[in-house]
């Protein structure tokens, strides 16, 4: 018996310090150092970090509303061109920014927790207000940003600064609906070799129905093609928040979700559609596209969900 304890210590004395050493790394938000500004092409947060931004505004007349577009992961603020144009088209203004750690945002490649994300996006949507005093509001968010959106949106800033929330294809794939295996090769590889970078190559997973788009993504150097294992840690934290949080999503929302989706699974979407509130008070409407892929906004058919999305917000 004390041969086997003397020997559990000598093991844990080699590898508790190995795994104290590979803890993930999360470049986290500086403290509050400014006031926000919102510019031109660019959005300084609290901490004095400027997140490049885009925005598509309607060209004659005032707007009718507002939508804060957050990418999805590995992506940028481009993703919201083509629907940021068609709705500025239908007399709604857009802004997209880069999050922490994606485009051309600092700390590109590195996760930046949760609550800087959250917290940009909540201030983000302050100066929008003061932009445009008097208009409603919305929060879209794809993949990882419906995650972000949802977890904003349980916040009592939310609630008095939000005018409803549109997630397509949220990123609602928690630890709950992973299997045990996945979970803990998942922490063992973020504690262990957090540095080690992956790439989807060899997945066979088909994201979207337009080829070309994808193609483009591939030659965009500001599309993140290899990933950190902690980073995925991180997605993956959000993700649970996200999941979490559905429980008290009790803004207007448009949830959008493609039959085809093989990133975010349906298992994980059906849980959080049933978590959401219910009752006559909540306004909530689902649409699932039959040809629809993960990536919505850019499939073939993504002038439908364009559609659906102008129409929601006008309604």
């Amino acid at each position: 018996m004390k041969r086997r304890r003397a020997i559990r210590a000598f093991v844990a004395a080699l590898v508790v310090p190995v795994l104290l050493s590979c803890a993930p790394t999360t470049r986290l938000a500086g403290p509050d150092v400014a006031a926000p500004i919102l510019t031109g092409d660019s959005f300084l947060t609290r901490d004095g970090t400027r997140l490049p931004l885009k925005s598509w505004i309607p060209k004659a007349g005032r707007p009718e509303a507002v939508i804060i577009a957050l990418h999805g992961f590995n992506d940028y603020s481009n993703f919201f061109a083509g629907p940021g144009a068609y709705l500025a088209g239908r007399g709604i203004a857009s802004y997209a920014y880069d999050q922490r750690g994606f485009g051309a945002a600092p700390g590109r490649g590195f996760w930046p927790g949760t609550t800087a994300l959250i917290h940009d996006l909540l201030t983000l949507n302050g100066l929008v207000h003061r932009r445009h005093p008097g208009l409603p509001v919305y929060l879209l968010g794809e993949s990882m940003g419906g995650a972000v959106v949802m977890v904003a949106a349980a916040s009592d800033r939310a609630a008095r600064n939000v005018d409803g929330v549109i997630l397509s294809a949220p990123a609602v794939w928690g630890r709950v609906t992973m299997p045990w295996y996945q979970t803990a090769a998942l922490w063992l590889s973020a504690h262990t070799v957090p540095g080690l970078t992956l790439t989807g190559q060899g997945l066979n997973i088909v994201p979207s129905d337009n080829i070309d788009m994808l193609r483009a993504l591939g030659r965009d150097p500001l599309v993140i093609k290899e990933t950190r294992i902690d980073t995925l840690y991180g997605l993956t934290g959000l993700m649970d928040a996200a999941l979490a949080a559905s429980s008290k999503l009790s803004l207007p929302s448009l949830i959008l979700y493609g039959e085809h989706d093989e990133i975010i699974p349906r298992e994980p979407t059906d849980r959080m559609l049933a978590s959401l509130p219910s009752g006559g008070k909540y306004r909530h409407r689902v649409v699932l596209y039959k040809n629809g892929y993960h990536m919505l906004l850019r499939d073939l058919e993504a002038k439908k969900v364009w559609s659906d999305i102008a129409d929601w917000v006008g309604g």
